[in-house]
């Protein structure tokens, strides 16, 4: 039996609720992972300083956005490839990922581009003080730098979701989160880099993450094939790419908006306040991922079935989604 067969049996036939559940857990833990690089570099940083400790605060509205393109091309090229591979059409699915894993490419590095032009201004949009400036510019420099890695690794990520196969996408993600916690001590006080150490770190281990992620295409583990000669000729497949994706990109944007409003409004009372938000913001990241994790468990379900045309089931799974979340969400505005 063919990958595609078996995936695709699976993704059709298993009961609605343990495939969900199977498909959110990894997400739910890569989602997690995602939101400790910032919370590592939080805690060794803030033994720099009040203001270091703000500067990643004011960074991570930066991370949110380039995770927000990153988001917007993934979610736009999963949900159409989901669909692809409910529709038996494997070579049409390959054709979208590679189109989407070169567009995620081209963004990271006009994100790069604009954000080195024009850090300093940047970087007080974003909140930063007179005081934080300094080091949010040394952090964000690296961070930029890694842009284009980190958009193509958000892409990878949710093309191996959409195959239903998040538990390679868990290992990628994992890997470079713990990667991470080891190496921010060691670039920070060993090397005493100071916070452009923490910014290596991550982008480091993001570059160990997308190294995982790709690995599991051009191994051949998965079921689309990546390659410059599968990218797509025509422009509507890149404008389809991105629209299926500016709901995705709409929310994050928005998450992004919010921190940064925040930001500015914390500013006023100095670097103190600004750092003190940037750890409220990690706390709430916790929830925010198990919730949306849960979501992206479902989409792949939700995708092959629609392609496959059993509407029962894309039913089903709405309405198991729709009371797993609100359940949850419930119990954490309890607790």
């Amino acid at each position: 039996m063919e990958q595609s067969d078996a995936e695709y049996i699976k993704m059709t036939t298993r009961p609605i609720g343990g495939l969900i559940t199977s498909l959110a857990i990894p997400t739910i833990v890569s989602m997690l992972t995602t939101a400790l690089y910032n919370m590592a570099d939080t805690f060794f940083v803030s033994k720099l300083g009040t203001s270091a400790s703000g500067a990643v605060g004011v960074v991570f509205s930066l991370m949110a956005i380039i995770q927000a393109v990153g988001f917007m091309i993934g979610m736009g090229s999963g949900t159409w490839v989901s669909r692809l591979l409910g529709a038996n059409k494997p070579k049409d699915a390959s054709e979208v990922a590679s189109s989407g894993f070169f567009l995620s490419i081209v963004f990271g590095a006009l994100l790069t581009l604009f954000g080195l032009v024009s850090i300093n201004p940047l970087m007080h949009i974003l909140g930063a003080t007179d005081t934080i400036l300094p080091y949010a510019r040394d952090y964000a420099s690296y961070i930029l730098l890694a842009a284009p890695i980190m958009a193509a690794s958000f892409l990878l990520n949710n093309i191996l979701r959409a195959e239903g196969k998040a538990q390679f996408a868990m290992i990628g993600i994992t890997v470079g989160g713990v990667l991470n916690f080891g190496l921010d001590p060691l670039f920070i006080f060993t090397f005493k880099m100071g916070i452009a150490g923490a910014a290596i770190a991550t982008a480091l281990s993001q570059c160990v993450s997308f190294a995982i992620l790709l690995a599991s295409f051009l191994r051949g583990r998965t079921i689309c094939k990546l390659g410059i000669g599968r990218s797509a000729r025509r422009p509507d497949v890149y404008l389809r790419i991105l629209k299926n994706g500016l709901p995705s990109f709409s929310r994050q944007g928005l998450a992004s908006v919010s921190t940064v409003a925040l930001n500015v409004s914390a500013a006023a009372y100095g670097d103190a306040a600004v750092a003190a938000m940037s750890i409220v913001g990690k706390i709430f990241m916790v929830v925010f991922s198990v919730i949306i994790g849960i979501g992206q468990g479902y989409q792949p379900v939700l995708g092959y079935n629609y392609g496959a045309r059993k509407f029962a089931r894309v039913r089903e799974s709405f309405f198991f989604t729709l009371k797993t979340t609100t359940g949850m969400i419930t119990l954490f505005a309890a607790t």
